[in-house]
């Protein structure tokens, strides 16, 4: 992405709104889980689309601690990697599991269409893309979410004892400037910073 044009993140009060609306959609469970995939797992639309129940399952077939997204699912050859997975997604893996019994094995798509077969990438953009269109989320894009995962990561990992190589590698990005292109900056830590300088 050029960084002239890089998606808008979205603020908690902008995910709660996305959130209340997908409860009254057709799908919600589908929804709310593409949602929480972007927001939550920083996940890119091609990796949305071809994760499979395989990924997010364990041997029991239940709902993993992590997502494993392999290679295959995502972009070029070093883009596979483990993620943990958030509480509020894994409930709603949980739920949508349940809801898709009878197609959740392990190399059916978790993200379907309306006819049941797996989105292609192309779907999961535009499905996102008239998401944020429709609640008047100008500048929000496919791409919000994944953004908003990593700035929050990145804002959050010094206290969880880690560093941006950790944010990196839950972006699955191969190159740390990558990264830090993703990252937005915030007015306040920068106060509080020089304050304790």
């Amino acid at each position: 992405m050029a960084l002239g044009k890089q998606a808008k993140t979205i603020s908690d009060k902008q995910a709660k709104a996305v959130l209340n609306h997908l409860a009254g959609v057709r799908y919600p469970d589908r929804n709310r889980v593409m949602f929480l995939l972007s927001i939550k797992a920083g996940m890119r639309s091609k990796e949305i689309a071809n994760l499979t129940w395989g990924m997010v399952t364990d041997s029991d077939a239940k709902i993993a601690d992590v997502i494993a997204v392999r290679d295959v699912a995502s972009k070029g050859k070093n883009g596979g990697r483990e993620i943990p997975v958030h509480p509020d997604l894994k409930a709603a893996l949980i739920a949508l599991q349940a809801n898709r019994a009878d197609l959740a094995t392990p190399a059916r798509p978790v993200v379907y269409s309306e006819r049941g077969t797996g989105m292609s990438a192309n779907s999961v953009t535009v499905w996102f893309h008239r998401l944020y269109a429709g609640l008047g989320m100008d500048g929000c894009s496919s791409h919000s979410g994944r953004r908003t995962f990593v700035t929050k990561a990145a804002h959050k990992i010094v206290e969880a004892g880690g560093s941006l190589r950790d944010v990196q590698q839950l972006a699955g990005h191969t190159s740390l400037a990558t990264t830090q292109r993703y990252i937005e900056g915030d007015n306040d830590a920068k106060r509080k910073v020089i304050q304790m300088i």
